[in-house]
């Protein structure tokens, strides 16, 4: 074998996203699980095989006839499926029940947090989640950005990132507080007030890279306190006006029932948390088509860090939370999967789908939510989500049958992004 076929060999593995792994990527590759779940039927097809050729999925179906040079990869007892999506997630964050959020935004250094979000990304892609929406670096500024182009240029693993820089809150609403007042305290997020202030935000935001545009529709405006709106209406619509011009999406915080009526009258893409959602909140985004992200794992964490030991009567935040997702469900809301990591430890994103299934929903449904469903929510339909021909081959093995049990996708036994194994 000689050193030039070695090198470019390589070369191409780190163009894939596969730099943690040395193995070089084939022309071909026939993937032979004991069945597929394509991400789009919510079915798990017995006998189906997958051919990969470079970093696409070109067939996908029962006795394919591969390349006789194509690898064969035998995956006994295994489903595979598509690369999973994370839909709210913050890899600069890391859990409250290790260092507060306060502390990290206030005493963490930018050095020290990025270095913890590498490893944080290698750690999701290899439990599974080959694509993450990341929604705010949370006092990180636009690291964020540095990570995503340090993946796609191969120089450290992870998943493919979008990216919402540093989000945009009303000033004065978000946090950390409880300083002496009048004293600048480094913020989680950038404030903004006006309608000439929130459009600026969002096209600095947009300039410097961010994929998606996130604004706090309501929040604490004081220690302990209740959610509160806190943009406007016409704020709220300025800026998702701005962000669409540009080509980007728009996520909402928005746990109250008026900041969702304002994010959805507004014409934002996607609803994060909801506790406070009503029927009538969700027959309207129903109406929109606009995707609700529950994170349900994230109150969960959060009462366990306070104490609570998973018995049932569960506390008031957590049957919050699962009363409006199955309010959501009963009005058929598009379902995001996304459970808010960084509360919670990264590589524990399957948490979010477990509960969700607990809540009510049918692990194919969760499943088909965490895959094609995120995929189009995320407008990324056309290059990946499902196991079909012509998109990334960003597919991972699972031992046994997830959706019987939906605990399998905690099970890796293989995952693959853009035709590159990386476990």
């Amino acid at each position: 074998m000689s050193k030039n076929f070695v090198v470019g060999s390589l070369a191409l593995a780190l163009m894939s996203g596969a730099a943690m792994s040395a193995e070089p990527v084939k022309t071909a590759v026939l993937l032979k699980p004991a069945g597929v779940f394509d991400g789009v039927d919510g079915r798990v097809h017995a006998g189906w095989q997958v051919l990969v050729e470079g970093d696409k999925i070109a067939a996908a179906g029962p006795g394919l006839a591969a390349p006789p040079t194509a690898q064969v990869l035998d995956l006994p007892g295994a489903t595979l499926m598509p690369g999973m999506i994370e839909g709210h997630g913050h890899l600069f964050l890391h859990p409250y029940n290790e260092t507060t959020w306060d502390d990290q935004v206030l005493h963490e250094s930018l050095a020290l947090r990025t270095a913890r979000a590498v490893a944080q990304a290698k750690t999701t892609l290899l439990a599974g989640f080959t694509t993450v929406r990341d929604l705010g670096t949370e006092g990180a500024g636009y690291a964020d950005v540095g990570l995503k182009a340090a993946i796609n240029q191969g120089i450290v693993p992870g998943p493919r990132l979008r990216v919402a820089t540093l989000a945009i809150v009303a000033l004065g609403a978000y946090g950390p507080k409880g300083f002496e007042p009048g004293v600048p305290v480094p913020q989680g997020a950038e404030e903004a007030t006006g309608v000439d202030g929130v459009v600026a935000a969002a096209r600095r935001q947009i300039g410097a890279g961010a994929d998606w545009v996130k604004l706090y529709a309501d929040y604490r405006w004081g220690p302990g306190e209740d959610s509160r709106p806190t943009l406007s209406l016409d704020e709220l619509k300025a800026a998702v006006a701005a962000a669409h011009d540009a080509g980007r999406l728009v996520a909402a915080h928005a746990g109250t029932a008026e900041g969702m009526r304002r994010a959805v009258e507004a014409g934002v893409n996607t609803i994060e948390h909801g506790s406070g959602g009503t029927p009538e909140v969700f027959k309207a985004m129903a109406a929109k088509g606009i995707a609700f992200c529950p994170t349900l794992a994230a109150p969960d964490a959060i009462a366990r860090y306070r104490g609570w030991n998973g018995s049932e009567p569960a506390p008031e935040g957590v049957l919050a939370s699962r009363k409006s997702f199955q309010m959501a469900l009963k009005a058929g809301v598009p379902i995001c999967m996304g459970g808010d990591v960084g509360v919670f430890a990264h590589g524990q994103n399957a948490r979010e789908m477990e509960l969700m299934v607990a809540a009510g929903m049918k692990p194919a449904d969760v499943l088909i939510a965490a895959t094609r469903g995120n995929a189009k929510w995320f407008a990324l339909d056309k290059q990946l989500g499902a196991v079909s021909p012509g998109l990334f081959a960003d597919l991972i093995a699972v031992e046994g049958d997830p959706t019987v049990d939906i605990a399998a996708v905690r099970k890796i036994k293989m995952v693959m992004k853009g035709g590159a194994r990386v476990q």
